[in-house]
């Protein structure tokens, strides 16, 4: 048995040299080509560079960091339906009384950011994040908390400011927004999901992105750098440290982050804040002109060389633009030197234009250049209040806007889906149980929607008692989901 055994173990052996002499064959004469991450080495270029990387990061962060803010509110909100009907059978009530009827008011809480941009105390947000708040707490970086006091706030641009009481408070260095170029690096600020000081990085998208639906006047920075529920009011800034933007919104399906978000530029949002902290209200410049974007079909029809600019449509009467001369049918290139290449570019610059100051027109009529000069009056007050439309029924709160291919291909969406995308739903809607950020909206009460117009057509003539079917693509499938009160 022992030398059995011992036999065994010599062939054994023998097997294992024969095995490992192979091996050591194979690996000479090329035939295994692994390599092993043990044996592979950076360069110390490479970690030198990353180190540099690394440490300007974390000393952008660390300056800029401290100046943003965390906002928590509490609103009160009216209950909307859904209650047990049993609550309010008499029968029922004569035993029980009101001790299970449901309050026709609840708390609601909210989170933000908010910047510091001035030491005394004053901060910039979104007004979203503030709007209807019956309670505001300021948390700083340094874990101290303060009550904060609405100062003023636009629906319009979704800006708006608070006040705490603090002095030597840190802030951040104002940007040229207007400077800014598709493809530099940015960072976001702000308390994501209610974690505060979350920082994340990216770059700039894109630039005046308009036509989005969540603000009146929209001259949006569009990032990839990661901006999810409870960024809005936080820090878009550049690589200098200085504040570029106001984050504001995401577009997703999910409710969370998809690569798509927005800032309202710091251009806009300082001239808005410098309105509201000295005169309490916003004041817009008006030129009274109505203006449309110039097709190659337009350019055409008008003799036009190239398809630059914006075409007047109309002109009010007695309006700046008027009194400087301007027509219909007039193309206007050029606003107080500045070149135009679509409508909500004109408008915003207008609108950012004090009352009262002269400005010059370039414009083209009959193939001739022309320079007209205007002076631009204030906004009309019933041309001030905000253009989103609110409906009597069960979509009121509902916010939507066009699903244009860009976007449909940024969010996956199948090319042939037709209908409007949801932008925003307020909690206190009848909706906000069914419907959700991202979902689109492909038929109401059984009628096929396919842009904003047909949408708002539809939805106008809807009663406030009605219940109401709709079509919704989600999560990749569409679903029939019905609004009710009842």
């Amino acid at each position: 048995m022992f030398l059995k055994r011992k036999m065994q173990g010599s062939f054994i052996t023998s097997v294992k040299a024969l095995l490992i002499s192979g091996l050591i064959v194979l690996l000479s004469c090329g035939a295994w080509t692994y390599s092993f991450a043990g044996n592979s080495e950076i360069s110390q270029q490479s970690m030198d560079m990353l180190s540099k990387i690394g440490q300007a990061t974390a000393e952008l962060v660390g300056a800029v960091r401290p100046a943003v803010v965390n906002i928590s509110i509490t609103k009160t909100v009216k209950t909307q339906g859904g209650a047990n009907p049993f609550l309010d059978d008499p029968f029922f009530r004569r035993f029980f009384g009101d001790q299970f009827k449901m309050p026709k008011e609840r708390k609601s809480a909210n989170l933000g950011s908010g910047v510091i941009v001035d030491p005394t105390g004053y901060i910039l947000t979104a007004n979203h994040v503030i709007q209807g708040a019956d309670e505001i707490k300021v948390t700083l970086s340094d874990k101290r908390e303060f009550k904060g006091k609405i100062v003023g706030n636009d629906a319009m641009t979704d800006i708006g400011i608070i006040k705490i009481e603090a002095d030597n408070l840190p802030t951040i260095k104002w940007g040229d927004s207007d400077a800014l170029r598709v493809g530099e690096t940015v960072l976001a600020i702000g308390s994501p999901y209610g974690l505060s000081q979350t920082v994340t990085m990216g770059i700039v998208s894109a630039v005046g992105r308009a036509n989005v639906g969540i603000a009146d006047y929209e001259d949006f920075i569009q990032t990839d750098a990661a901006i999810n529920p409870g960024n809005s009011g936080g820090a878009l800034v550049n690589v200098k440290g200085e504040l570029v933007g106001i984050n504001t919104a995401i577009f997703s399906t999910s409710g969370g982050y998809q690569g798509i978000g927005f800032a309202v530029p710091t251009n806009m949002a300082k001239t808005v804040m410098d309105s509201l902290r000295t005169k309490g209200k916003v004041t817009r410049g008006w030129l009274g002109v109505t203006i449309q974007s110039l097709t190659p079909d337009l350019a055409k029809q008008f003799n036009l060389k190239e398809e630059k600019g914006v075409l007047v449509g109309d002109v009010v009467e007695s309006g700046p633009a008027e009194k400087a001369g301007l027509q219909r049918g007039d193309v206007i290139i050029e606003f107080d030197g500045k070149k135009i290449e679509e409508p909500t570019q004109l408008r915003n610059m207008v609108a950012n234009t004090p009352p009262n100051k002269e400005i010059s027109l370039k414009i083209i009529r009959e193939n001739t250049m022309e320079i007209k000069k205007a002076t631009i009056s204030e906004l009309p007050a019933d041309m001030q209040k905000s253009s989103k439309a609110e409906y009597n029924n069960l979509l009121k709160g509902v916010s939507v806007q066009e699903l244009t291919l860009e976007m449909s291909g940024k969010l996956r969406l199948p090319k042939k889906l037709k209908g409007v995308i949801v932008s925003d739903v307020d909690e206190d809607s009848n909706a906000a149980t069914m419907l959700l950020q991202g979902d689109v909206i492909q038929e109401i009460n059984r009628q096929k929607i396919t842009n904003v117009v047909e949408y708002e057509k539809v939805v106008s003539r809807i009663k406030p008692e009605s219940d109401i079917l709709l079509l919704v693509f989600r999560g990749g499938s569409s679903l029939y989901i019905t609004l009710s009160d009842k």
